[in-house]
């Protein structure tokens, strides 16, 4: 399965797309990559685009699936930040999917878990970090959310400011 990871942006316009990873619906069992609208349907949900959903206290049996990340940006009043893995590597968020239906596209909304050390700082959430190891775990619902679903450890992300300018010395002092 081809794949590039590319950027999660947490403040994306509505109507965003992103392409996710699940199990065929057809129940072959095999994985596909789809692109799918990030939110739900507001006709189905109070009238609101629900974009990320809380893991506390919730199951997620069917409809699993994961979001492939380069990394992930957030904006904290009006700065920007890029959260990335400390060792560089790509992950993988974790998400449920629903079908298109009334005319609204495939979608999909981001798990969350409360925010690792590394980004308490800037929030209180982010979305839940599956690990590759963990992808067919996650997909088949083999491991149970509680053991998937965690906060992620203190010094597993590294976070930088986006567009922040360096100081340039403008000549030498002699």
């Amino acid at each position: 399965m081809a794949m590039n990871p590319t950027p999660f942006d947490s403040d994306a316009a509505e109507g965003t797309t992103h392409h996710i990873i699940r199990m065929k619906p057809d129940g072959s069992g095999k994985q596909e990559l789809v692109n799918a609208h990030w939110g739900t349907n507001p006709r189905f949900s109070d009238g609101f685009e629900y974009r990320f959903m809380q893991s506390e206290g919730k199951t997620f049996p069917s409809h699993r699936c994961l979001v492939p990340v380069s990394d992930f940006r957030m904006k904290v009043g009006s700065k920007n930040y890029r959260v990335t893995r400390d060792d560089g590597n790509h992950f993988y968020l974790a998400g449920v999917w629903e079908p298109a239906m009334a005319g609204w596209p495939l979608a999909f909304k981001v798990i969350t878990v409360a925010a690792n050390p590394d980004v308490s700082r800037y929030q209180d959430r982010h979305g839940a970090m599956i690990e590759r190891r963990q992808v067919m775990d996650w997909l088949t619902s083999r491991m149970p959310e509680s053991e998937l679903l965690a906060t992620p450890p203190a010094h597993v992300f590294l976070v930088e400011e986006l567009g922040r300018q360096r100081a340039k010395q403008a000549s030498l002092a002699l």
